[in-house]
């Protein structure tokens, strides 16, 4: 079922996106008088699950869900008509169309994703507003979850400073910050460190299952309790919160990990607090450094509702919304762009991490949640923006980089190289596409 519902997510959101920025190719390309004989969401080769011509455009749905395009006449695109573009140039091409009115259209697609994605992130945060932790409300600094974390120097406690200079603000940030920056620093034992990031975090993070490296950390709350395990034997119950150890005081669940791991093999004290009251237990720490039971997992929203934390919420009215929406898209947009470069440097290992539809769609919840499906929808809206625009043969940069060309020179590129370069463009595509997707495949194994 949650696959379902991901994947429901996913093809909602890709159609609202790929019609959208269609639509911003085909609104300019009517207002030049330039004919559009297809409009589709998804492609269809061979046949279409759905279509009807209204004028002279067929509108219509494609089996293969892989984008949708609008075919104007006129244009080399993937459809590769080579025998409209042997005949004369009709007044309704698009061939036959200003070189500047030509630009428009093709810049359309793209204009409409960024418009639409700063749109999303404005309404997302005039409806629901902005609401995050602050690092600076994690007093007692993180807790390292991961045993990468501590290889790349981090340890529990850390506060986040800044990454690279710049101060780091949220702790949701911090991940993508550890990724793009070359110096976190943290402050620890009230001292400022240092951490150099290696080139090739990005890879020991695909290495790492893309697992949580941070976590704030949680109080020592006991979850459920191991049959037949010590904490059984010694009495501990599910709620038990334990809070001291041999006289140690304990705050946080690792902090008692780290205790345990000293006293292995014996038997300890333990100060529990049950239902508001406190009282001792004896108990038997294994050979590994266990009690035997699993600790509570706390989300944020609840660690904030047990007064470990404060999250911080700003709230905004329509006129506000516009520009804070602004702000966020353009910020997410930067990030994006930098992990995109990731990937041109092979040492950094990010090509790994190039992920397809699969990828895509696990960035969906498993439930329904609108707040978080707008602003994914958002995201990859700006991130087809910045895709499509790539000056790469097939996609609008291609075009544009054409046009462009024309624009200075005074006259077309010579049709078969156009011709060739979409050839060669819509070959690299599938390749990146089965690189990607194949990539999702491999890392199911």
């Amino acid at each position: 079922m949650e696959i379902l519902i991901k994947a429901a997510q996913l093809l909602m959101s890709l159609s609202i996106l790929v019609v959208l920025h269609e639509l911003g190719h085909f609104i300019p390309a009517k207002l030049f008088k330039t004919k559009v004989e297809k409009f589709y969401l998804f492609f269809d080769p061979w046949f279409s699950v759905v279509k009807k011509k209204i004028g002279d455009t067929e509108y219509g749905i494609g089996w293969l869900p892989l984008g949708g395009y609008v075919k104007i006449s006129g244009m080399i695109d993937e459809s590769m008509d080579k025998e409209q573009m042997e005949k004369p140039a009709e007044p309704w091409e698009f061939r036959s169309k200003p070189a500047w009115q030509r630009l428009i259209i093709m810049l359309g697609g793209v204009t409409v994703n960024l418009l639409l994605g700063m749109f999303i992130y404005s309404m997302t945060l005039y409806f629901y507003g902005d609401k995050y932790l602050p690092n600076e409300n994690l007093s007692d600094g993180v807790w390292c979850v991961s045993e990468m974390a501590s290889e790349l120097g981090f340890e529990n406690g850390d506060k986040f400073i800044s990454a690279d200079g710049e101060p780091l603000e949220r702790f949701s940030e911090v991940l993508e910050k550890i990724i793009l920056s070359k110096t976190i620093t943290v402050e620890r034992q009230g001292q400022s460190v240092d951490i150099e990031m290696p080139v090739d975090v990005i890879e020991k993070f695909l290495d790492n299952k893309n697992q949580l490296l941070f976590y704030p950390r949680i109080p020592a709350m006991v979850s459920a309790v191991t049959e037949n395990s010590n904490a059984e034997k010694a009495g501990l119950q599910q709620k038990d919160l334990l809070i001291q150890i041999n006289n140690v005081s304990i705050k946080y669940f690792d902090q008692l990990s780290y205790e345990l791991n000293k006293l292995e093999n014996q038997e300890i004290t333990l100060k529990v607090n049950r239902d508001g009251k406190d009282f001792l237990i004896n108990a038997n720490v294994d050979s590994n450094g266990k009690l035997g039971f699993m600790p509570a997992n706390f989300s944020i929203e609840q660690l904030e509702s047990l007064g470990y934390y404060n999250l911080q919420k700003a709230s905004f009215n329509f006129l506000e919304s516009i520009p804070a929406g602004y702000k966020k898209a353009l910020k997410k947009l930067n990030s994006y762009i930098d992990q995109f470069a990731l990937i041109l440097n092979p040492d950094s290992g990010a090509y790994k991490g190039m992920g397809g539809f699969g990828a895509i769609g696990s960035m969906f919840p498993a439930t329904w949640d609108w707040e978080r499906f707008w602003n994914l929808t958002a995201f990859l809206s700006l991130m087809l923006a910045f895709m499509n625009i790539l000056p790469i043969p097939a996609l609008d940069g291609g075009h544009v980089v054409f046009l462009v060309y024309e624009m200075i020179i005074g006259k077309p590129a010579p049709e078969k190289v156009m011709e060739y370069a979409q050839t060669i463009g819509m070959l690299l595509l599938f390749s990146l596409l089965i690189f990607a997707n194949g990539n999702d495949i491999l890392k199911l194994f």
